[in-house]
């Protein structure tokens, strides 16, 4: 079989979508089950060409695809992906590397070693972290809590590794009340139960005050705390410095959530948001948000190496080791992609400046968004806008999830609805590197539209 024979086709649907991305709709056309329609339901006995498979699969999926790559994709957390990044994960799919070994994939691991550098350097955090490359935040998340888990046990002396959770002292896990969800969902998948909330301003930023005063309740159980770095609703930080400090005064290990927010470390005008953040021990991001790589790819990391390999190591007789650790001794897989070829791509097309005016790019939208909305009438935000989320209701919640509804219908630009201080809101996040000014006004027309129906 030719190896190549789909690969031109391919290219081609590729290179229309993205053409189309600028006029098309953002919602899908067709949902779920009309795209199903469109699909041969039954396999056949036979063999078929590679090229004819790329387009039956373009032709019935076009109208099911939703312009999440486009610039006027402003629901959830959805970073477009930048070209290079894009053109390095095509590689990724050809050269088709396991990249779990050094020794096994040596161009992979001298790429990951020069990304997680690049990495710890432009966010501001120890050199000596390591950075595991996932699929996610919630991965990420559930990763760097592992580490911490084990690591607070093993300081009360007990091995989870060798003794597992039961009849171990437990983790007590303090989190602030308005953490995102993923931070229960890993601390359930790592056995921990839920996590006891500590009270938040009305931005959503963890109380130190709060937060010291829940460490010193504590009854010599071993602790995590979780901090966060940009509130899903708000965009806001937690006071890092005063939390983390109150935190191992009480012996705790301290984890952030910056699924988006870590990277306001790499500007210059908004790192002020991360100060403190690097006297923590470990940190979750998502090089899919604001970096602008394709799906998927969190990033994972952790000061204390050997923390992190006790946590996710193996060890295999029939695998070949190197003295210098394994890729895999800082990730939950064995088996992943290449996921730092596209990394170490968009950091080496857009440079350490070019990262600063990514993140101060995104923050300047924000706030001509509130900006616009604050003019339609009837809108209010709700949120103070530091970074890169708004959040607005338009009268009450039946008027602001009918302007939700409105946009959708619209469908020159995407914004979700949620709730936030019990009330409903349109929510905005900002995060695709090819959002400009005229998609925010457009955007923005369509909201005035909407909220005039």
């Amino acid at each position: 079989m030719d190896r190549t024979s789909g690969l031109d086709r391919a290219h081609a649907h590729a290179v229309g979508w993205l053409a189309s991305l600028a006029e098309r709709p953002v919602p899908p056309r067709l949902g779920v089950d009309e795209v199903a329609q469109r699909l041969d339901p039954v396999l056949q006995d036979g063999r078929r060409d590679p090229a004819a498979v790329v387009d039956e699969l373009a032709a019935a999926c076009d109208p099911g695809l939703t312009a999440m790559p486009g610039g006027r994709f402003f629901g959830f957390v959805i970073g477009g992906t930048h070209p290079a990044a894009l053109a390095a994960d095509w590689l990724v799919s050809a050269w088709d590397q396991n990249s779990g070994l050094r020794v096994l994939t040596p161009a992979h691991s001298a790429v990951e070693d020069l990304a997680e550098a690049w990495l710890l350097d432009l966010l501001g955090l120890p050199p000596e972290s390591a950075v595991g490359f996932v699929t996610g935040g919630t991965t990420a998340n559930f990763t760097c809590l592992a580490a911490g888990r084990d690591a607070v046990l093993r300081r009360a002396g007990w091995d989870v590794a060798q003794r597992g959770l039961v009849g171990s002292p437990g983790v007590r896990v303090l989190v602030g009340a308005e953490r995102h969800d993923t931070i229960d969902l890993s601390l359930r998948y790592l056995g921990l139960g839920a996590p006891e909330p500590v009270a938040v301003d009305d931005q959503g930023r963890i109380e130190a005050a709060a937060l010291a005063a829940a460490l010193e309740a504590g009854d010599g159980t071993p602790t995590v705390v979780c901090l966060q770095a940009g509130n899903v609703h708000s965009g806001a930080f937690d006071p890092f410095a005063a939390a983390i400090t109150a935190a191992h005064d009480a012996g705790a290990w301290v984890h952030v959530d910056g699924a988006f927010g870590l990277f306001a470390g790499a500007s210059r005008r908004h790192r002020h948001l991360v100060d403190g953040v690097a006297a923590a021990d470990s940190w979750a991001t998502d090089a899919h948000k604001t970096l602008n790589v394709p799906y998927d790819c969190g990033l994972a990391i952790v000061r204390d190496r050997p923390a992190l390999r006790a946590a996710m190591g193996m060890h295999g007789d029939y695998l070949i080791h190197d003295a210098a650790g394994e890729p895999f001794d800082k990730v939950p897989e064995i088996s992943r992609r290449g996921r730092a070829f596209p990394v170490w791509a968009v950091l080496r097309a857009l440079g350490r400046d070019g990262v600063a005016e990514l993140v101060d790019g995104f923050c300047d939208h924000a706030t001509a968004f509130a900006d616009g909305i604050a003019a339609i009438e009837g809108a209010r935000v709700l949120n103070d806008v530091v970074f890169t989320q708004v959040c607005a209701s338009f009268g009450d919640d039946d008027r602001t999830r009918a302007v939700v509804e409105a946009m959708l219908a619209d469908g020159t630009a995407w914004t979700t609805g949620s709730r936030w201080h019990d009330r409903a809101v349109l929510r905005v996040s900002v995060s695709n590197w090819s959002t400009t000014g005229d998609d925010v006004r457009a955007a923005l027309d369509a909201l005035g539209r909407a909220a005039a129906r």
